[in-house]
């Protein structure tokens, strides 16, 4: 898998990477999650694509000059499982350690066991946090 910065031209096969593995919900659209990132360090928004070119990963990486935040981090499930996700995490790890990030954070589904047992692979761990969010623009 090479990884690269995304393109425009991705939206459409991204968007549908995302559907394929579960990732949009109703009340997110991803169209205007992707104008969202654009507009803040699109540089830390890659694909990865096969030898064709085609998108088959993806992950959103964010700094806001306290945390590191992962977004999106898809793999195509034909691609699952051969460590893709592990690369992506690798090199999202590398870029926010040369930004002078101290500390990354992501959130995961409750109940998304598969996912959980993968990040911890990683060393990540339950920070015994409550994750609350709110609303602000609605996108529906």
């Amino acid at each position: 898998m090479e990884i690269r910065v995304y393109a425009s031209q991705d939206a459409p096969a991204v968007v549908q990477l995302w559907n394929d593995c579960g990732l949009t919900r109703p009340w997110n659209d991803p169209h205007k999650d992707i104008a969202r990132k654009l507009s803040v360090s699109p540089e830390l928004f890659w694909v990865g694509v096969d030898e064709q070119g085609e998108v088959m990963a993806s992950i959103m990486v964010g700094y806001d000059g306290h945390r590191g935040w992962i977004n999106y981090l898809a793999v195509h499930p034909r691609h699952q499982r051969q460590g893709h996700a592990r690369q992506l995490m690798q090199r999202a790890e590398a870029e926010l350690t040369a930004l002078g990030c101290p500390k990354l954070n992501l959130q995961v589904r409750a109940g998304n066991e598969a996912v959980i047992a993968f990040y911890e692979s990683l060393g990540y761990s339950d920070d015994h946090t409550v994750s609350l969010g709110k609303r602000l623009i609605a996108d529906i």
